[in-house]
């Protein structure tokens, strides 16, 4: 009898465990688009796939405006972009859902005298208005206009937010965050912007009307340059089960901590 219990223990045991197998989830989550979420959506992933092993999650820093494409076109699970999506690319069925806010930081080389400008003046140096470094308390040197490429969420808010939009005078235009902070970082006369998220100790963030940005400020809405970071998904597809699954995790209070740490401010 004690033999014939033993076998009956050791066959649920053995059934629960291979119940539990059956259940531990597997598959992939591709996110594709902005490249000044990659601190935030890589945290964000290393940290999901740790507590699912059998998941593989991937991220293609391509640019809001690609990763848009890319959900939309199906090859991509979730899109990323940091901006609001257009009223054209919400009727052609998309679903965004605000992940949490960035400020858009404003960098000079950090040699560059110059601490703070307010949102009118930043606009007048990337119009072409003012041109010379000396106009507002740096040294007498052109300024060296950086910036984001077309289809760029980050080049979309710092534009919107200063009224600039296809009047930038650019010198250059980088296809990621890291190209601006290292272009800015090589050059005393230049300035970019860039997401707080990816600010670096080789450049110095500029306060806008007196105010540094920062998670408090851009939290309070004090610091004016500020846009989302979205998730994009589409409203007739529904997604896997892996990838809803991120897409729960990355949404909830449990992620905000993260988020934070990640350099941006979480809204859930």
């Amino acid at each position: 009898m004690k033999k014939f219990a033993a076998l009956a223990l050791a066959a649920v045991l053995t059934l629960s465990t291979l119940a539990g197998c059956a259940q531990k989830m597997s598959g992939t989550v591709a996110t594709d688009g902005s490249t000044s979420m990659e601190n935030v959506i890589g945290t964000l992933g290393e940290a999901f796939q740790n507590e699912n092993s059998g998941v593989t999650f991937t991220y293609n820093p391509t640019g809001s405006g690609s990763g848009i494409q890319a959900v939309q076109e199906g090859r991509c699970d979730i899109g990323l972009s940091s901006r609001d999506l257009k009223d054209e690319e919400t009727a052609q069925g998309l679903t965004a859902t605000v992940l949490a806010l960035d400020g858009i930081a404003v960098i000079v080389h950090p040699d560059n005298p110059v601490s703070d400008l307010d949102v009118d003046t930043i606009a007048k140096l990337y119009t072409g208005e003012i041109t010379n470094w000396k106009d507002v308390g740096g040294a007498d040197a052109e300024i060296v206009l950086i910036g984001r490429e077309a289809g760029s969420g980050t080049r979309d808010g710092f534009e919107s937010i200063t009224g600039t939009s296809e009047k930038c005078q650019y010198r250059q235009e980088l296809t990621s965050t890291g190209d601006v902070v290292t272009a800015v970082a090589q050059n005393p006369d230049a300035i970019g912007y860039a997401s707080l998220a990816s600010v670096a100790d080789s450049v110095k963030a500029l306060s806008v009307g007196g105010v540094a940005p920062s998670e408090d400020t851009v939290k309070d809405g004090s610091y004016p340059i500020q846009r989302p970071f979205v998730l994009v998904t589409r409203a007739d597809a529904p997604l896997s089960e892996a990838a809803q699954a991120f897409f729960d995790f990355a949404t909830s209070s449990n992620a905000a901590e993260l988020i934070s740490k990640a350099g941006a401010v979480a809204v859930s």
